[in-house]
């Protein structure tokens, strides 16, 4: 059986979604007991648990084969995970597949120190792993949907970075190939999508495929803090994803990879079909 944590976020839904359309015995875990609870009504082998409490996660554990590994970011991740990987050897547990970040063996900003001891517990387990280290997600992008859909803009930092993001539905596949498959264990996937594009040519992009003019306005760092703090970031996220952009900047995100064909045996998908996926979302109502 797998065992899926964060499955109420956009890589573990997806996932679960992709699970169920299969033959394989899953169990979706949510943080939160009213959302384990709803997928239990609708037939699902679904638990609540919290990474911050590691025996609530012995329960979710009874079992497993395979585990997906995914907690939220923030102070204490590295602890809360290397707990989790702990429970998941005494469960007996033989495949663990690890979300982690792009670039995560440098440890060169602040989402990758994070992660990358988590991976070094996870080799040092005994168990067969899997480490999928995807770029920035086109979905990132959802949250500037309302600007894009009522005033044809988004205001992002970045400058001319290229970026390869990744669709996030493609990191879900991979995380189902690399649960169900063989051949990758003791591997690292850097996961990105098939081309590097600034978020200059994103707008063209977006502009081409919902028909009207989209455009970008590149802020300033304090001015994308300020932001991210009035949405009810914390300090330290919004401190950790300039940490992030800066690591764009520096031109550490242009690379692509060809992990996701690798993985799941097609093409990763361009922004153009993101866009076209999720072109209601953008568009004015009406």
């Amino acid at each position: 059986m797998i065992v899926v944590t964060g499955a109420g976020g956009t890589i573990g839904s997806e996932l679960v979604r992709l699970l169920g359309a299969t033959e394989q015995r899953f169990r979706a875990v949510h943080r939160s007991p009213d959302k384990a609870r709803r997928a239990v009504e609708q037939g699902m082998d679904a638990v609540a648990a919290d990474f911050a409490r590691p025996e609530t996660l012995r329960p979710a554990l009874d079992g497993a084969e395979a585990l997906f590994l995914l907690s939220p970011s923030g102070p204490g991740q590295t602890e809360r995970e290397a707990a989790a990987v702990a429970e998941a050897r005494r469960a007996g547990v033989r495949r663990l597949v690890k979300l982690s970040v792009w670039g995560a063996s440098e440890e060169s900003f602040s989402f990758a120190r994070l992660h990358r001891p988590v991976e070094k517990e996870i080799e040092a387990s005994g168990m067969t792993w899997t480490f999928l280290r995807p770029n920035g997600f086109m979905q990132n992008l959802l949250l500037s949907a309302e600007s894009i859909r009522t005033g044809g803009t988004f205001a992002l930092p970045g400058g001319e970075a290229r970026i390869s993001h990744v669709d996030a539905r493609d990191v879900a596949a991979s995380a189902a190939a690399a649960l169900t498959q063989q051949g990758h264990g003791r591997k690292a996937y850097e996961l990105s999508g098939p081309e590097a594009l600034t978020y200059g040519r994103i707008a063209q992009e977006l502009s081409e495929v919902l028909g009207r003019p989209i455009t970008h306005r590149d802020v300033s760092d304090q001015e994308y803090r300020d932001g991210m703090r009035g949405a009810g970031l914390t300090a330290w996220q919004a401190d950790a994803v300039l940490d992030l952009i800066r690591y764009y900047r520096a031109g550490h995100a242009a690379r692509v990879s060809p992990a996701v064909r690798q993985l799941t045996g097609r093409e990763a998908t361009p922004f153009a079909a993101f866009a076209r996926d999720h072109a209601p979302l953008f568009q004015p109502e009406g």
